[in-house]
């Protein structure tokens, strides 16, 4: 049988000494291997299993349920955010509400970067916004996930360096291995209809699409909150408040220091 990996997480009931040692034991016994281990919460541990045989895993979870001294919380087959659990000792913040939208601080950017990298990896259409106020990191992040991910990433509207505002794109780009990233104000406050054409093109390609605010994006587009997979809000402290204020008192795409870039 293929090796299959599962996400067990217990909290602990009676802690005492040598009781991460009787699971490890247990599951070595059922030829369970531990791939990664950490604590996730206060009193909770998460663990990343490899099987060969469901079975075992059903016996494992069967002998769990006659134990006092821990509690199992999740026994499944691994989520992103329960590896990235693991890898980085919590979990993501996550909008009670909202379920699809997540939220960091730039102290997280190393967590964002992976929680994003591990999207980017997924295969097929992704429609992902990010909110954030100016110089938090929104841009920086995007490309960084990409690197890891192993992806080219395509800037069809941005104010990273120039104010570049794309029309067209050249036969090898329309790949949909490449992450294609827009300016929700640029594009809604700078680009003509060409530029529209054209994000109406890369939207229909089975490819991952990041949209940097995203609420301004779709208050001037055909396209809906709802269309989004993931929303993704970075702040500078958690209890910043992202506003467009500014930008509505003050068109900052107007005559920026560093021009433009149309093609």
């Amino acid at each position: 049988m293929e090796n299959k990996e599962w996400y067990f997480e217990y909290e602990i009931q009676k802690n005492r000494p040598g009781l991460l040692g009787d699971i490890s034991s247990l599951l070595g016994m059922l030829s369970i291997n531990i791939v990664a281990i950490n604590g996730v919460d206060e009193g909770r541990r998460g663990l990343l299993l490899l099987a060969n045989d469901s079975r075992n895993i059903e016996r494992f979870e069967s002998i769990l349920s006659t134990m006092d001294t821990i509690k199992v919380i999740k026994l499944r087959e691994p989520h992103v955010l329960d590896k990235l659990a693991v890898r980085h000792g919590r979990y993501i913040q996550r909008d009670a509400d909202e379920k699809n939208t997540f939220r960091f601080v730039r102290d997280d950017l190393g967590i964002l970067v992976d929680f994003m990298a591990e999207l980017f990896k997924q295969e097929g259409h992704k429609l992902i916004g990010i909110r954030g106020m100016p110089r938090v990191g929104k841009t920086e992040s995007i490309v960084a996930s990409s690197v890891c991910a192993n992806k080219r990433w395509l800037f069809v509207s941005s104010t990273l360096l120039k104010q570049t505002i794309r029309s067209q794109l050249i036969e090898d780009e329309y790949n949909n291995n490449n992450i294609f990233i827009l300016d929700g104000i640029v594009s809604t406050r700078r680009a003509n209809e060409r530029h529209w054409q054209l994000i109406r093109e890369i939207m229909r390609l089975n490819a991952v699409k990041v949209i940097e605010h995203p609420d301004i994006f779709v208050q001037n587009s055909e396209y809906k909150l709802e269309d989004f997979d993931y929303i993704i809000e970075l702040r500078n402290t958690p209890d910043e408040e992202i506003t467009y204020e500014v930008v509505n008192q003050n068109d900052q795409l107007q005559g920026s220091e560093f021009g433009s870039f149309d093609f």
